[in-house]
């Protein structure tokens, strides 16, 4: 199989894997023939890339899916609950969050997503399941969440306790834009200096609804209102700098924005997972910490299976298996060579072969 971006789709290919909505339910089942009108509407759905049959890549599987299908439909069940009650009240003017009454629901889904990412060697590629987004507040935050919790892992220096604090504090970190209007929110255009300024409030509203929760830690609340400070005083609401934020900050501001530019948007499409990286790295010691960059790129997948590359020697392949704590340096099966298809296609493993390098990527994916 390989992925591809639909955009470049042409007719009367064949899906190869399951299109999925945010609940997990199948919109369409792999198989079913990409004709002109199913591919205006996985457009229309958000659907960037998907896996399309190919007979010279037949032997090429993704990764099993970062969480088991009733974890993620739980974990955006209860995000759902809790955030659009906060959205019911402010009709009432009376907000509250009511993470009292949800607290054995969300610590449970905390610790059953640390479990799943605990248990597996892989790396994290949440392209393995290909999704429409029916809200992006709650697949964002579920995304964010899986990311931190990924990271934290990798750097191996919290505790327990301190890995549920950041886990419930990556799935709260937006519940601040429960209250933004929506038109701003989904606002397909750029934001006015206004609109941006009460976009910007999410952070602080979102840490003044969850700070007064009983159960919630503080740590917790603060990771909606340090998500988007920066090393160098860039960010807001505070414009704090260094060691002023928050560790549990600083991680989730990463997956933040690996998260945002990986992802389809009404205003931008999606980059792939290193262009992400690139954005990070852009901001290496200046907004992120390096060290926590460093550690974020082991912890995911850099370029997914299927994905066409191309080898700075020129040879063309597509990228059919990943190396583990080596995401940079996957195992490639080589398709053509000098400008020409291969009758017999061979495998070469980045991890072995140092000197190396992928030079480039399908960009169309990303919408280039």
């Amino acid at each position: 199989m390989r992925l591809v971006a639909v955009s470049s789709i042409q007719e009367n290919v064949f899906l190869a894997e399951n299109v999925l909505n945010s609940k997990g339910q199948i919109l369409l089942k792999a198989g079913a023939e990409l004709t002109s009108p199913i591919i205006k509407r996985l457009c229309s759905l958000g659907i960037s890339y998907v896996y399309i049959e190919d007979a010279r890549t037949d032997d090429i599987y993704i990764i099993r899916p970062v969480l088991k299908e009733e974890t993620r439909r739980e974990a955006l069940s209860v995000m759902s609950e809790a955030f659009n009650q906060v959205k019911k009240d402010l009709s009432a003017d009376a907000v509250k969050f009511g993470f009292h009454k949800m607290e054995k629901q969300f610590t449970a889904v905390v610790r059953d997503i640390i479990k799943q990412i605990e248990g597996r060697k892989e790396a994290i590629d949440l392209l393995t399941h290909l999704y429409a987004h029916d809200d992006y507040i709650f697949t964002h935050s579920l995304n964010v969440t899986i990311y931190t919790l990924a990271l934290s892992m990798k750097l191996k220096n919290l505790t327990q306790k301190q890995t549920e604090e950041i886990g419930l504090g990556a799935m709260l970190h937006d519940v601040g834009k429960m209250m933004i209007p929506t038109p701003i929110l989904k606002k397909p255009s750029k934001l006015t200096t206004d609109e941006f300024d009460l976009m910007k409030s999410h952070a602080k509203l979102g840490f003044e609804l969850l700070r007064k929760e009983h159960g919630l830690p503080l740590t917790a609340a603060h990771c909606a209102f340090q998500h988007h400070e920066r090393l160098n005083g860039s960010g807001y609401p505070r414009g704090l700098k260094g060691n002023e934020i928050h560790i549990y900050g600083k991680m989730i501001g990463i997956a933040d924005v690996y998260d945002a530019v990986t992802t389809n948007r009404i205003y931008r499409k999606a980059m792939l997972p290193h262009e992400g990286m690139g954005i990070l790295y852009a901001g290496s010691g200046t907004e992120f910490e390096t060290a926590y960059i460093e550690s974020f790129r082991k912890a995911i997948v850099m370029y997914p299976t299927g994905l066409t590359v191309w080898l700075k020697d020129g040879r063309k392949g597509i990228v059919a298996e990943q190396n583990e704590h080596l995401s940079d340096r996957p195992i490639l099966l080589i398709l053509e060579e000098a400008g020409c298809d291969l009758a017999v296609p061979y495998k070469v493993n980045l991890a072995a072969e140092t000197t190396l390098f992928i030079e480039e990527t399908d960009t169309t994916l990303s919408g280039i």
